[in-house]
């Protein structure tokens, strides 16, 4: 009995226990909303139910908010992630609108690809501020966040490009063996992460940086390339992310694509547990977050919640689970559960 209190206890402990259990709540509200929200159907070969639009629409946030993780490992913070979606998809549908056949998959890869190239300057150039000039993340990465938007309709002229393109429309609302094109995507980017910073060494340096950078520079780490290589990656990552989005509503709208989801990604880094000081970094953790988030902006719809008290609602339960995974908080906790029954508080001395 002692062994299995032991074992709960550990697992109470874990930094991942109140994310999940928020996840656990969430789906069961929305079970108990529909009982039909958990079930999977297969159409046409494809699979649809609550459980797929879930991680469809988790697909966007995942990936911004996989580089963010990676940058804020670092002691850092990337607020132009939302502009840099934008960005990537006013470049790429304004060079699909102006080609002769927007149905042509060269024309929609080439404009991938310069979308693609256009952003990793952006993550270039943010890596430069904070590496090599020192402006502070926050400051350094403020500039492309404001800048950014001007520079997305600039490329459109000022207006929301729409196009017409089946290629380009897959990344978002295609399938390939039954599962969504855009979840698909997320995966890989997630699993190659996953096993590139858990297999190799760039994992250890980058939470050596965000724990001391100059001690892992003077054992050697090449702090500058590190950081440069984390702001570059988030950059990516929001491109693509830019990609899925766009390609959802075949439009590049330069003032709403993307906006505030910097905020969310910021959330779901530390629901996830990492720690805003840089140091130690948990890619599991970031997709709980990722989830969390995402299934209460379903549950907030299946439950009839008023429009005007979703975001209320959003952040009371993103300040719970927060709490709940405060240190002192957890602290607490541990020492009321430790703490005998019926026993009596220390008495305080008193100074003569």
């Amino acid at each position: 009995m002692s062994s299995v209190m032991s074992s709960a206890g550990t697992v109470a402990r874990h930094r991942l226990f109140w994310p999940v259990v928020a996840l656990a709540v969430l789906l069961l509200a929305c079970v108990l909303k529909s009982n039909t929200f958990l079930n999977i159907t297969v159409l046409e070969g494809h699979l649809y139910g609550g459980p797929i639009d879930i991680v469809r629409r988790s697909s966007v946030l995942l990936l911004v908010a996989l580089g963010m993780t990676l940058v804020i490992a670092t002691r850092g913070i990337d607020l132009s992630v939302g502009a840099v979606m934008a960005i990537a998809g006013a470049v790429a549908l304004s060079q699909i609108a102006a080609s002769d056949n927007p149905e042509s998959l060269t024309v929609v890869l080439s404009a991938i690809g310069s979308a693609v190239l256009v952003c990793l300057m952006i993550g270039v150039f943010n890596g430069f501020l904070v590496a090599v000039v020192g402006i502070q993340p926050i400051i350094a990465t403020l500039v492309i966040m404001t800048a950014g938007r001007g520079i997305a309709m600039l490329i459109t002229g000022g207006q929301i490009t729409t196009v017409t393109s089946a290629p380009y429309k897959t990344i978002a609302t295609g399938y390939w063996l039954g599962l969504p094109v855009a979840a698909l995507i997320a995966g890989f980017f997630f699993v190659a992460m996953a096993l590139i910073t858990r297999r190799t060494a760039l994992g250890v340096l980058i939470e050596s940086v965000g724990i001391n950078p100059v001690a892992s520079r003077l054992a050697g780490v090449r702090a500058r390339t590190i950081i440069w290589t984390v702001y570059i990656l988030c950059a990516f990552f929001a491109c693509v992310a830019g990609f899925i989005r766009s390609s959802d509503i075949m439009a590049a709208d330069a003032n709403n694509a993307g906006l505030f989801i910097e905020l969310d990604a910021i959330l779901a880094v530390v629901i996830g547990g990492t720690s805003l000081a840089g140091g130690k970094f948990s890619l599991v953790g970031t997709l709980v977050g990722v989830l969390v988030i995402t299934t209460l902006t379903f549950s907030v719809t299946i439950l009839g919640i008023p429009a005007n008290a979703v975001s209320l609602f959003k952040a009371l339960v993103v300040i719970l689970v927060c709490l709940l995974q405060s240190p002192v908080v957890r602290q607490k906790m541990r020492k009321r559960r430790a703490a005998p029954v019926g026993t009596a508080p220390a008495p305080v001395e008193v100074p003569a």
